[in-house]
C-alpha cells in the first residue's frame, strides 16, 4: 500500500527547510520500507507552521508542522504514516482556526493539489468555468465578469470588467492578455503562492480573457526574484499546451489563446503597467504617459489587457459558480473575496482569503495574534512600500477600497505589515522616501528629485536642524509628488510618509539633549 505524503514545494516552504525536509522523509521511508509517493505541493499560506507535512490517511488529511529534519524520524515512530500522534500534531489542516476562518476561492486548492498535475486540477473543480466560457459569445462573458463586481487586485481596484469591455471593442487584428506578476510589494507574496501552488487556475483564467476579448497571445511578466514560481509556471504551460487548453484552439472551440512566460529585470517600478509593457517589449522599463490607455494601444501598440495574477485567478470561480455567487461576498463596491497577506512582526503571518469587510483591527489582533514580539502594536502598513501607516486608533477601519481612501489609506495588493512600539516612524517616513528614490524610473521631476529632496529634508529633522521649517517642507514636497507624478511611485509615497507625521507626531521632534544621552 501506497502512502501521499505532500511536503510544500513553494518558496515560503523552502526557505524555512522543506526541502531538507523532502529529503529526510524519503529516507526515512525507504529505510523502513514503506512506499511512501511524496508530492510537493503549494504551502496553504499558515507560514509560522511550515514546513507544514500532510499525510493522507482513511479518515483524511493529517497535518503535522513547523517540522524539521531532525523530527522526521519520531514522526515515523509516532506512526506518521496512519496519522499517528505526535508533538508536532495539528490534526485536519482544514480545521486549524486561521484556515476555518476563511473564504477560500482564488485559493481553494493552494496546499491541497500537485501544483502541475491536471488530473488533480479538474478533480478539485479545475478547467469548469473554461469550460462554460468556450461556449459563450465574448460580449457575454464580459458581461458575467462586470456583473461579478471583481476589481483589479493589483492595487488601483479598478473595475476588470470595464478594462476587458474596451479590449472587445476596440478593432484590431492583434490582441494581447498581459499578466502582471512583477509582485515587488513588501509583505506581499499572494501571486507567487498561486504561481506555485495553483498555477492552471491562472493559466485558466488568462485564457477565459482571451476567448472574451478576441485576444490569441498572453504573456506573465514574472519578477525575477521569483525562480521557483517563473520553473512552476513554464512547466504548467507546457503541460495545458499538451492537454488543448493552450494552443490553435482551446478546448476544441474555434479560437485560439497561447502563453508565454517571461522574467522582469528586477525593477520595481515596473510593476506599473505601462513600464512594464516597455519591458516586455526589449525597452527601458519607464512609465509612459496616457492617454492613450494600454487597454487601446498597449503591448506593441495593441490593445491589452492587464491585469493583476490574483485578478486572473479569480476568474474561473466566477465563470464557474455566476457573477451573483461572487458578488454575494463583500461590502459596498468591494466585492467578493481579497487574499490578505499578513507579515511584519506578527504571531501568525500567512495568506488569509476572506471578503472584504473585516476590520483591520480583527484582521491584525485576532486572526494575525499580535506582534511576535508580544508588545503592543504601534502602526500596520497596509498596500506595501507606499501604503499608509494605520495607528490602533483606526484599526475599526473595515477592509474595502472606499474606507481606506476616506482615511487616507490604500488596500494596495493587500498586503499588512505590523509595527511593534519599538518602529521609529521618522525611520520608516525616510525610508519610503529613500526607497522612492532608488526605484524611480527618472522620468518625471516629482518623482526623481522630490523623493531625494525629501530624504535629505528627513535627515535634518532627525538631526534637530530647523524641524518646523523643515517638516513644513516635506509636506510640501509630498503634495507635489502626489499630484504631478507621472505614475503611484511617486504619487504613493506620500501616503507613508504623511500617514507616519500626522499619526506620529512624537517621532518627528527632536530628541532633548539629555535623554539623548541616556
Amino acid at each position: 500500500m501506497t502512502v501521499t505524503i505532500y511536503v510544500p514545494g513553494d518558496s515560503g516552504a523552502l526557505a524555512l527547510g522543506a526541502e531538507k525536509v523532502a529529503k529526510a522523509i524519503e529516507a526515512e521511508a525507504l529505510s523502513r520500507g514503506i512506499d511512501a509517493r511524496i508530492v510537493r505541493n503549494g504551502s496553504r499560506g499558515l507560514y509560522w507552521l511550515e514546513p507544514m507535512v500532510e499525510v493522507a490517511t482513511d479518515a483524511g488529511r493529517v497535518a503535522y508542522g513547523p517540522v524539521s529534519a531532525k523530527d522526521v524520524p519520531t514522526l515515523f515512530d509516532a506512526g506518521l504514516v496512519s496519522g499517528g500522534q505526535h508533538k508536532l500534531s495539528l490534526g485536519d489542516p482544514e480545521k486549524i482556526p486561521f484556515l476555518a476562518k476563511q473564504t477560500r476561492l482564488t485559493f481553494a486548492r493552494c496546499g491541497i493539489t500537485d501544483p502541475v498535475s491536471l488530473e488533480d486540477y479538474e478533480v478539485h473543480g479545475g478547467l469548469t468555468g473554461l469550460r462554460n466560457a468556450v461556449k459563450m459569445i465574448p460580449a457575454d462573458i464580459v458581461k458575467q465578469v462586470t456583473d461579478s463586481g471583481l476589481r483589479g487586485r493589483g492595487g488601483a481596484g479598478f473595475p476588470t470588467g470595464i478594462k476587458w469591455k474596451t479590449v472587445l471593442d476596440t478593432a484590431a487584428e492583434q490582441k494581447y492578455i498581459v499578466c502582471n506578476a512583477d509582485e515587488g510589494d513588501s509583505a506581499t507574496f499572494a501571486d507567487r503562492m498561486i504561481m506555485e501552488g495553483d498555477p492552471f487556475v491562472l493559466i485558466e483564467g488568462m485564457a477565459i480573457a482571451g476567448l472574451a476579448t478576441g485576444a490569441t497571445k498572453g504573456f506573465v511578466y514574472i519578477r525575477s526574484e521569483y525562480p521557483h514560481a517563473i520553473a512552476v509556471m513554464n512547466k504548467a504551460v507546457q503541460v495545458a499546451r499538451s492537454a488543448g487548453i493552450l494552443g490553435k484552439s482551446v478546448l476544441g472551440s474555434s479560437q485560439g489563446f497561447d502563453l508565454e512566460i517571461r522574467s522582469g529585470a528586477g525593477a520595481y517600478v515596473c510593476g506599473e503597467e505601462t513600464s512594464l509593457l516597455n519591458s516586455l517589449e526589449g525597452k527601458r522599463g519607464v512609465v509612459r504617459a496616457k492617454p492613450p490607455l494600454p487597454a487601446i494601444q498597449g503591448l506593441f501598440g495593441k490593445p491589452t489587457v492587464i491585469n493583476n495574477v490574483i485578478s486572473l485567478a479569480s476568474v474561473p470561480i466566477i465563470m464557474d459558480k455566476g457573477a451573483e455567487y461572487y458578488r454575494d461576498f463583500g461590502m459596498g463596491r468591494s466585492r467578493g473575496t481579497i487574499p490578505i497577506q499578513i507579515a511584519g512582526n506578527v504571531k501568525h503571518g500567512g495568506l488569509f482569503e476572506v471578503a472584504f469587510g473585516l476590520t483591520l483591527g480583527e484582521i491584525v489582533d485576532e486572526i494575525g495574534g499580535g506582534t511576535a514580539t508580544g508588545r503592543p502594536v504601534k502602526a500596520v502598513q497596509v498596500g506595501g512600500p507606499l501604503g499608509a501607516y494605520f495607528p490602533r486608533t483606526l484599526f475599526d477601519t473595515p477592509f474595502d477600497y472606499e474606507e481606506f481612501a476616506k482615511r487616507d489609506g490604500l488596500i494596495g495588493h493587500a498586503g499588512i505589515t505590523v509595527f511593534d512600539d519599538s518602529a521609529d516612524m521618522l525611520r520608516m517616513a525616510r525610508f519610503a522616501m529613500e526607497f522612492c528614490a532608488i526605484e524611480s524610473c527618472g522620468k518625471c521631476t516629482p518623482c526623481r528629485i522630490g523623493s531625494t529632496r525629501g530624504v535629505e529634508t528627513l535627515d535634518k529633522v532627525a538631526g534637530g536642524i530647523e524641524p518646523e521649517k523643515n517638516l513644513a517642507l516635506v509636506t510640501d514636497l509630498c503634495n507635489t509628488m502626489k499630484f504631478g507624478s507621472l505614475c503611484a511611485l511617486g504619487g504613493f509615497t506620500p501616503y507613508p510618509v504623511m500617514s507616519a507625521l500626522t499619526h506620529f507626531p512624537e517621532d518627528f521632534r527632536p530628541v532633548p539633549v539629555a535623554q539623548a544621552a541616556e
